[in-house]
């Protein structure tokens, strides 16, 4: 039988009660979805300038992050260890750059997971007319590089990335394990993407790892530039452009990393069905309106582009990548990569269709 009279101090503690459980399901709610009681979740996207970051770019552009009630804000970075401090300082959420600096960053303690990967094979090798004349037919890319010393007198200069990056990995990987260079015949440069391309099209360097739309730039500012070998070649199952979130982040937005990563596999199949319907998304922040349209269709087609939105193809080269860079010194240890990995996010996901 349920008493006519309550005490009004009892109604009182239990609506209390009641007002306090309903905010916490309504909290726990807007936890588990961006939209939640209308609210909106920001973004703070760390990135490179590279043809590799485009499908955030065209999951931004083509508005399917905001139906998410996600708010992306970009901030653009000259390489991935750069990006790399910014997580760690928590001045950006999520990292969209090369792998390597990441595993770099679990070594030391940063708290972040890989939920997804946007490419894979971009860092490619260009040599400028000088040295590209030297890699002929049936010379090999090691005895190219002596040809250059002995007509020139100095070793050919290399740009490429900072330390512990992808591009400066790959790079030292093909010069000393494939292609077995004397390292008096070469000497490594490092520097952000930006100037990267700007040395070698002021053919200040001898060569470079660059990725698109760099390539593709500098073909069409000078057909003299050639492309010497492609991403694999250079590392095999060479892993690029991943996406990191901090683990601050997705401890507090779990269901926006999940409509992130859902709208990363339906801008991955944009781009490989259709690249000139995404072309104007990803020329938006990366050309602003300083690059053509059509060299950023080109970049998209290129054979330094190749989009992969699972990260699960990754994570065996990217292990080989780490065990690499404790070869070189960039890396003091190896991490546990299957710890810097979280898959479960992709595994879920929406494909589309």
């Amino acid at each position: 039988m349920i008493p006519t009279f309550v005490p009004r101090r009892a109604f009182l503690a239990g609506g209390a009660s009641l007002l306090a459980a309903s905010a916490i399901l309504s909290r726990s709610a807007a936890a588990q979805d961006p939209k939640a009681a209308g609210g909106r979740v920001p973004v703070r996207v760390g990135n490179i300038p590279v043809i590799g970051i485009a499908p955030i770019l065209v999951a931004d552009k083509e508005g399917w992050t905001k139906e998410a009630g996600l708010d992306l804000a970009f901030t653009t970075f000259q390489s991935g260890p750069h990006a790399i401090q910014a997580l760690a300082s928590g001045t950006v959420d999520v990292y969209v750059a090369g792998i390597a600096p990441l595993g770099v960053a679990r070594s030391r303690g940063i708290d972040v997971k890989v939920v997804a990967a946007t490419a894979s094979g971009e860092n490619v090798f260009v040599g400028s007319p000088r040295l590209a004349q030297h890699f002929a037919e049936g010379v090999a890319p090691a005895e190219a590089f002596k040809r250059y010393r002995v007509a020139t007198g100095k070793a050919a200069r290399l740009a490429t990335q900072p330390a512990g990056s992808v591009p400066n990995t790959t790079l030292q990987y093909w010069l000393w394990e494939v292609i077995k260079a004397n390292r008096d015949d070469v000497e490594i440069v490092a520097m952000g993407i930006d100037a990267t391309q700007q040395a070698v099209l002021a053919d200040a360097v001898e060569g470079a790892t660059v990725r698109e739309p760099a390539l593709s730039i500098i073909q069409k500012s000078n057909p003299g530039i050639k492309l010497i070998e492609v991403g694999d070649k250079l590392f095999p199952g060479q892993p690029g452009t991943v996406v990191g979130i901090s683990g601050a982040f997705l401890k507090k937005h779990p269901a926006a990393v999940q409509a992130l990563v859902d709208a990363l596999v339906r801008a991955g199949d944009l781009l490989t069905r259709d690249p000139d319907r995404a072309a104007p998304a990803v020329a938006a922040t990366l050309a602003k309106g300083i690059v053509d349209l059509d060299i950023i269709k080109a970049a998209l087609k290129s054979p330094a582009t190749r989009f992969v939105i699972d990260p699960r193809q990754v994570v065996a080269p990217a292990k080989e990548m780490e065990a690499y860079q404790v070869k070189l010194g960039s890396l003091k240890e190896a991490a546990n990569l299957d710890e810097l990995f979280d898959l479960t996010y992709f595994e879920k996901a929406r494909r589309p269709g």
